[in-house]
């Protein structure tokens, strides 16, 4: 298991799938692909779960487990968020892989606003996204730049705790949920006591625990959470559409005064067939904004500020930030477009703002030899004649 394992790290995996009935599977470049020719079976499943389980008195309840969530990590090979769960009456897993190596900012690529944000004393910064869009490495990135150049003590609550930082010019308290605290819900309101300057929530999961964390952006602190919304408009509807009715138009206000920064992504495949980037969009709340949530009747003006706002505030929609992946020639114009938020304008902006042809003509060189013609997808069959299914 553990050859596998380590191969699929090597080849970029993101995650690892584990299911009786079905070979090894990995995600690569945002592709689910087998990994072994060798169908497991449910005995062999059940084996690779106990293994994974650290807690011994977890491993003993095996057979009662329906959805477990750990964390696993062996020598030279990685650490990973571990998922368990059941499917047709046998057992299934998926595997994220969380680098031993804390991102940088930079290392990522991400937009030099994220420092900008992470420098703030106070307010809430929300990181959003579908699943695996890269929420959590983002937060990772924006701890380790604060812990790089702030004096601060930072509270990470998470289940399971990923990147594991160590002290640099920050102290850190990293708790894991079910381990260290009872909850996201009941960590929070204890951090609150334990005199944090920055608070990091893996998740936001009901109102309860969204009302605690305006509470510590209203306090001083500043908190960064995730979401799983598409972009910050969305993210702001979501949260308000958590509260009662009657409760709405108080957390509009609160809402508006705490919120300092959200930052969107998703992940593309890059024009040159080697991985993934990031496209981002990134909304700071100015004092103009701050009055469109307490308004709440005019949402959708949010994104004009944002256009408008790029050299100044530094913020930027996701169609702007594609219109630069795709000028710099690091995202197809076809993938832009497909993943743009108006597609129309986004195809209207690329035409206004020059070349789109060229830049067509540009993306096709980059991914084609030196003769003009495409080059040839190499044929997948796993490991060739690498790794068939290990006996466990």
């Amino acid at each position: 298991m553990q050859r596998i394992i380590k191969a699929a790290v090597d080849r970029g995996a993101s995650d690892i799938h584990i299911k009786a009935g079905d070979v090894f599977r990995a995600r690569i470049d945002g592709e689910l692909v087998p990994l072994t020719r060798q169908a497991l079976t449910p005995e062999q499943t059940r084996a690779i779960a106990i293994d994974l389980i650290r807690n011994e008195e977890d491993r003993k309840r095996i057979d009662s487990i329906t959805d477990y969530d750990c964390g696993w990590g062996a020598q030279g090979i990685g650490r990973f968020r571990v998922n368990i769960l059941r499917q047709r009456g046998s057992f299934a897993i998926v595997m994220r892989v969380i680098p031993f190596e804390v991102p940088s900012v930079e290392a990522l690529k991400l937009p030099k606003t994220l420092t900008k944000i992470a420098e703030a004393e106070r307010g809430m910064v929300l990181v959003t996204g579908v699943t695996g869009s890269g929420k959590s490495t983002t937060m990772a990135a924006l701890v380790n730049y604060i812990n790089t150049n702030e004096n601060r003590h930072i509270i990470t609550l998470e289940n399971p705790i990923e990147f594991l930082h160590r002290d640099v010019k920050s102290s850190l308290t990293q708790r894991e949920i079910g381990q260290d605290t009872e909850s996201f819900k009941m960590g929070l309101r204890a951090a609150l006591r334990q005199d944090p300057d920055v608070i990091l929530i893996g998740e936001m999961r009901d109102a309860e625990t969204i009302d605690t964390a305006i509470k510590a952006a209203e306090t001083g602190h500043l908190l960064i959470s995730t979401l799983h919304t598409p972009d910050a408009i969305s993210t702001i509807m979501r949260i308000m559409a958590m509260f009662p009715p009657q409760e709405q138009a108080v957390v509009r206000i609160r809402l508006a005064e705490s919120l300092h920064a959200v930052i969107s992504q998703r992940l593309l495949p890059r024009a040159d067939g080697k991985g993934r980037v990031a496209a981002a969009e990134i909304l700071v709340v100015t004092p103009t904004i701050r009055d469109l949530i307490v308004d709440g009747g005019n949402l959708s003006e949010i994104r004009d500020y944002m256009v408008d706002g790029r050299e100044q505030y530094g913020m930027q929609t996701f169609d702007q930030h594609l219109g630069d992946l795709v000028a710099s020639g690091e995202v197809a114009y076809e993938v832009a477009h497909a993943n743009a938020s108006k597609p129309s304008d986004f195809e209207l902006q690329m035409r206004t703002f020059g070349g789109l042809a060229k830049r067509q003509s540009a993306n096709v060189a980059a991914v084609a030899p030196a003769g003009g013609q495409p080059a040839e997808a190499p044929a997948n069959d796993g490991f060739g004649s690498g790794i068939d299914f290990l006996n466990l």
